[in-house]
Parts: structure tokens; sequence; C-alpha cells
């Protein structure tokens, strides 16, 4: 087993026969270099939007102090996909999750629930949707809106909901609300930059002011994700994790291994798991199938069918960070252990949960998922036009069922 350690992050893997797999990886860093910037590619995740938000982090923060003031102590997200789980991963991560709350429902025994665990007198509610005509978000804002109003015995219930949506009225029916005074004004969802790439965007940075973070961690992750990007656009694999990352799971997926399962080790990872399936297999398609699982809890339910003799498709990735406890150590060299000797294994071990290892970790996420889906189709010879944007950023699919259910409701 292969081992880089770089700044806060050890990346463990399988061996793997890199060396072959250089010219397809130099051709994919060059290939994302190129379109990052660029109108309709979907990649100003990629320095655009943390530098902006360095800019504009003032005015993030100061938009949170109004809308926290002085009474009110909880947030409630309303979003689906990329607009929840994006702020959700990293929320849990820091552990500043108790007074945050995160919605993505649409029956009425979900909401009666949701709306139970809230301190109404306490909770200022969050809409994110770029569109602002996702139905999930809109059916939720609309629930919570007249939750509001009976509460407070209030029709202008305004002060309690911030929108975070696109820039245009003509593009966001959310904006054109707040256009209207049905919700207050907050920041935006940036353009060209699909939601599981959108971890930084204004949603995030403002939740993470509403609940109490300091501007000045903010502003370090900020400038980790720079410099993590600048150290992922690199072509010397051995000097990429990311690309590393990648490349293993193209051995694997060329090895027959359809089926990758990332076990993070720990609770703080609970909404992790969430935002990374979302990534991978929106990302991914069917080219590779992601699961996710927080451990050791996922051991007693999965390792029987992992382990199994017949088991020939898959292979794991471990997160977890770096312990001197005893038994969680055991544990993990156990497992890994156990792993290893039926299938491909690559660990990502983090030096701690603190605002400069997740600012690139989550980069290191990011374009191990870019790499990945580009080098496979590189192999397959399915190369994406300089005019179009990249199988991985996209996601039409989703489209299909949205159809389906729009038919179904008569519009």
């Amino acid at each position: 087993m292969s081992e880089t350690t770089f700044k806060n992050t050890t990346v463990n893997l399988n061996d793997t026969g890199f060396s072959k797999y250089a010219a397809l990886a130099a051709d994919a860093v060059c290939d994302i270099k190129s379109r990052a910037g660029k109108s309709g590619q979907f990649l100003n995740w990629i320095n655009f939007l943390p530098d902006n938000q360095l800019k504009n982090i003032d005015n993030l923060f100061n938009l949170a102090q109004k809308a926290r003031g002085e009474k009110y102590t909880d947030i409630a997200v309303l979003g689906i996909g990329g607009s929840r789980h994006t702020t959700e991963s990293l929320v849990k991560m820091l552990g500043i999750d108790s007074h945050a709350h995160f919605y993505s429902s649409v029956d009425p025994t979900s909401f009666e629930r949701f709306s139970k665990t809230l301190n109404l007198d306490k909770t200022q509610f969050l809409v994110v949707s770029k569109s602002g005509g996702t139905l999930e978000t809109t059916v939720a804002y609309e629930n919570a809106r007249k939750l509001m109003q009976k509460h407070t015995g209030k029709d202008d219930v305004s002060d309690r909901f911030i929108a975070m949506t696109d820039a245009s009225s003509e593009k966001s029916a959310l904006r054109r609300l707040v256009d209207k005074g049905e919700l207050t004004a907050g920041g935006y969802v940036h353009d060209d930059v699909g939601g599981r790439f959108s971890i930084f965007d204004d949603a995030t940075i403002f939740t993470l002011a509403f609940l109490g973070v300091e501007k000045q961690n903010v502003i370090d992750m900020l400038n980790s994700s720079l410099e993590a990007q600048k150290e992922f656009l690199g072509k010397n694999i051995e000097e990429n994790d990311a690309l590393r990352l990648a490349i293993f799971n193209v051995e694997a997926r060329n090895n027959g291994k359809t089926k990758h399962f990332i076990e993070y080790f720990g609770d703080a990872f609970s909404g992790a798991t969430l935002w990374e399936k979302q990534l991978k297999n929106e990302s991914l398609k069917a080219r590779i199938s992601t699961d996710t699982n927080v451990g050791p809890g996922y051991l007693h339910y999965n390792a029987e069918a992992d382990l199994d003799e017949n088991n020939n498709d898959s292979f794991f990735t471990f997160v977890y960070v770096k312990s001197d406890d005893k038994v969680f150590n055991a544990v993990i060299k156990g497992v890994v252990s156990a792993y290893s000797s039926q299938h491909p294994v690559s660990q990502i071990v983090l030096a701690d949960l603190s605002y400069k290892t997740l600012g690139r970790f989550i980069e290191l996420k990011h374009f191990e998922t870019l790499y990945t889906g580009n080098i496979l189709r590189r192999m397959e010879n399915n190369i994406t036009p300089e005019n179009e944007a990249l199988a991985e950023v996209l996601q039409p699919n989703v489209e299909k069922y949205k159809k389906e259910v729009k038919k179904a409701l008569g519009a």
C-alpha cells in the first residue's frame, strides 16, 4: 500500500500502476483547467467562488447578523440536493449543528414532525433554490410560511424567511417573491456552480455566520480551498492526491469493480455521506455506483455482504480523523486489514476537523470526482467538445423524474 502525506491529509492506496495513467491524467487536468471560468461550463466553483466569497465576506456576515439579531438562535434550511447537503455536511463536520435544522420532504407527516423540532420563536428560515421553482423546496416554503402565519397571527412573516436564489427575477420564481416583499432579500446561488459543488456558496457561508462561526475561520477555510485547488490542478500524479484517488477509482473500475463504498468513521460525517453520495452518483452516472455509510455501525449490517467470498464487484474508501485512541485505531486497523485482503482499498486520514483541513478535504473530493469521470470517459474515447459542459457537472437524468412528476400534477 502506498502513502502520501500532504499538509493536513494522508491518502493511503492499494498499490496502483499510476504511471500507465500519466498521459490520461495530464489530459484530464488540462481539460478542466481550460474550462474553468468559462460561461456554461459549471466550473465556477474553481477559483471564482471562494475568491468571490472572500471579497464578499463582510456582506454575508452582516446579512447573517441582521437576520439573527438579538432574538433568534436557530436556522431551518429548506432546500434539496446540493442546496441542502453541502451546507449540512459542513455544519455537521464542524460540530455546530445543534441549532441547525434541514428539511427536504414533501409529505405532510414529515413536515409535521419537522415543525415539532423547531422553537418557532427562535427560528429563522433559509430558503435555498437556484431556480426558485424546485417543487420540494416550494412546498416546504409554503408549509413553513403557513406555519409561521398561524404561530404569529400575522399574514406578513417576511422577516422570518431569507432567500438564497438566482440574482435574476426573470430566472427565479423565488427572486420574484423577494421583489414582492414576501421574503427577505438574502444572498445568491451563483451562476455556473452546480449544486453538488456549491458548498462555499452564499447559503453555507451565511449559515456558518448565523451559527456564530468567527469570520477569520471562514476566511481560513476559503483560503485553504483556493490553495488546494491550485494543488489539485497540478499534473504530477505523485503530488496530486485528487488524481491519485481518481486513478485508484479508475483502476478498480477497469478491473470490474463497479460499486464504490465510501465508509466514514465518526458521527461528524453523517452529513458528508449524503453530500458525497450526491456528488459521485450525479457526476459518475452508472459508470460507478457510489454508496456511503457511517462506521462502525454499518459493519453490523454490511460486513456480512462486503466480506462474502462471492462479492467481487466492490471497492472501498475509508475516511476518518487521525486519533490516538487505542480502541478506535484497533477497529480501523482490523477493518482495513479484513477488507484489503479481498477488495481494493484506499484511505483518507484527516489530521483534524479544522476549517483549514475541511477546506482542503472538500476540494479533494471535488477534484477526485471530476478526474475519475474524465479519465474513465477518455478511456472510452468519449471526449467532450470544448463548447459543451463536462458530463461530470451535468445531471440531465434528474429531469426525467421531474418531468413525470409535473405530468402527474397536471402541470
